[in-house]
């Protein structure tokens, strides 16, 4: 919601501030100088970037108005973890073999249909698990493991928003092409057009410059930033794994353990110790 108002208040801002000052709204539609923008922006994205990362940007861009990193999120995750870790305690780690390698069919993950659903993140609590119910692994060498995948998984989940500030970065310089497009079209006119021509010719090309500076740092910087936050936060989730994951394999029990992953989390939405307490209660 809050996202929704910003685009708003940059959108008033603007065009309010250009028709209280005397200016009039028709004067800025120039669908050809969006195309130019547009167009070029897009193919340059294309060219540095694959077919994946362009249908990975286009999804988490729609997405990005309402965010699954919430409070509740947060405690489902630390509840899956508790009971996993709680019932290879209580009944050994083969008991949770049938969970790991078919999460799907697990009594334990189909509580959490909103973790299920993502792939990645089953497979990688279900990969350590098998990890350590091998029982081969020292806990540093555990945690050693776990930094090495995170830090590829860093590069991997801000990906897109680099490859957005890319784009958000050259978006002036493309308003500029299409200005000094706009300008050349001008000058090929001077010697038939009259000055109202050339004024009209000119505030069009003006307005290329205008759309991309707009785009550049109304829009496509926001919506980067907006996809590294979210890379961050899913990052974070992935890190609480981890310290409740390595803390278990040092011989944490598993209230305990659960509770290296809590204070891993950011503050804004980390459930309190009394939440947490009574979810694995509850559980």
């Amino acid at each position: 919601m809050v996202k929704i108002i910003g685009i708003i208040v940059v959108f008033a801002s603007v065009l309010g501030g250009f028709v209280l000052s005397g200016g009039k709204i028709g004067a800025l539609i120039h669908p050809f100088e969006v195309m130019i923008i547009g167009g070029a922006a897009l193919g340059a994205f294309l060219q540095a970037n694959s077919g994946s990362t362009f249908m990975l940007v286009f999804k988490k861009s729609l997405s990005m108005f309402s965010s699954k990193f919430t409070h509740t999120y947060y405690l489902d995750v630390l509840k899956l973890i508790y009971e996993i870790l709680n019932k290879s305690r209580r009944e050994g780690m083969m008991a949770i073999e049938a969970d790991i390698e078919d999460p799907a069919a697990s009594p334990i993950f189909s509580k959490y249909p909103g973790i299920l659903k993502d792939e990645r993140m089953t497979a990688f609590v279900c990969d350590y698990l098998r990890i350590m119910s091998s029982g081969n692994m020292a806990p540093h060498e555990l945690e050693g493991l776990f930094d090495m995948e995170l830090s590829s998984l860093k590069e991997e989940l801000e990906h897109p928003s680099h490859a957005v500030s890319a784009i958000a970065d050259g978006m002036p310089a493309m308003g500029i092409v299409a200005a000094v497009l706009g300008i050349v079209i001008t000058m090929s006119i001077l010697a038939e057009a009259d000055n109202a021509m050339i004024g009209y010719k000119v505030g069009s090309a003006l307005v290329g410059t205008f759309l991309g500076i707009l785009a550049s740092y109304g829009f496509f910087a926001p919506l980067a930033a907006s996809l590294g936050h979210d890379a961050k936060e899913e990052l974070n989730v992935y890190e609480a794994i981890k310290a409740s994951l390595v803390a278990s394999a040092s011989g944490m029990p598993p209230t305990l353990a659960v509770e290296f992953g809590r204070k891993v989390l950011y503050p804004a939405h980390r459930p309190s110790f009394s939440e947490l307490e009574q979810a694995m209660r509850g559980s």
